[in-house]
């Protein structure tokens, strides 16, 4: 088996998450760090856009603007909001906040299926697996449980990131192997402990300033990383992003706050990508 010394994971975070990770990487690739050498990506949601671009070694400037994607997203307003009461309640087990999530995920207006996965090819700019060790997250819809899928999974690569994108209210849940799946950021907003036996680990937070920190600590003990690197918006990249996650005319601004703050970040980031 081969050994992973190096570890990138990629979290959530929409529409502005997506752009500000694309542009992230490319600034610290053109400052010398580039994270498409990692022996292992995880991707979730917003991020498994990004880790598929990375790991199937494509450039991140090609999100340098929004890619057209065919049919819009059609957004079910009240279901999302039932989405979002849910995941707020306090106490609650979280698999059975899952598996309700879930069983609004089904009775969601969200447009077809099949444009789902067309955006997500459109925007990915691949349809295979790459070599490097790729993990994409999702969460089954009827059970709650998490699924990791992977090039031995027999599962499209699209298709594996449509899943782990299908946030519900957004849209669709996605068919794999006779079962629906939504958002994997409905476990984890990084799911860092999939990166565990990495020795040097970079873990990039979309959301970092909307959630608790406690999570991500447990995960990030669980993968125990000799060296690790958290990233997260700063203020400006944050007004960048605006109130909305999902807008699209936040792009071009999301992407250049991440393309500042990766030259911004690169001496420190590379201090443990290379040692």
């Amino acid at each position: 088996m081969a050994v992973c010394t190096r570890a990138v994971v990629l979290g959530a975070g929409g529409v502005v998450g997506t752009a500000w990770m694309a542009g992230l990487v490319g600034g610290l690739r053109g400052n010398g760090v580039d994270l498409a050498e990692a022996d292992l990506t995880v991707g979730t949601s917003a991020g498994a856009i990004v880790g598929a671009l990375l790991a199937t070694g494509q450039d991140p400037d090609r999100l340098a603007v929004p890619r057209r994607t065919g049919v819009p997203p059609l957004v079910d307003g009240r279901r999302l909001g039932e989405v979002f009461a849910v995941l707020g309640a306090a106490g609650a087990n979280p698999a059975e906040v899952r598996r309700r999530v879930g069983r609004l995920a089904l009775t969601a207006e969200t447009g077809p299926e099949q444009a789902h996965l067309a955006r997500m090819e459109a925007v990915t700019g691949a349809d295979r697996w790459p070599d490097r060790k790729l993990l994409i997250t999702a969460v089954d819809v009827a059970t709650g449980e998490p699924e990791v899928f992977d090039r031995a999974s027999g599962v499209p690569l699209p298709s594996a990131v449509a899943a782990s994108t299908a946030f519900p209210g957004i849209y669709p849940p996605v068919t794999v192997n006779g079962r629906r799946y939504m958002d994997g950021g409905l476990r984890s907003g990084t799911n860092a402990d999939l990166a565990a036996g990495a020795r040097a680990l970079v873990v990039v937070e979309p959301l970092a300033h909307l959630f608790p920190r406690e999570p991500l600590a447990r995960e990030l003990a669980a993968a125990g990383a000799d060296a690790v690197v958290t990233i997260a918006p700063d203020e400006e990249t944050v007004r960048a992003f605006g109130p909305d996650l999902h807008d699209r005319a936040a792009w071009q601004p999301s992407y250049r706050a991440g393309l500042r703050q990766g030259g911004a970040l690169a001496e420190q980031v590379r201090a443990t990508w290379q040692e």
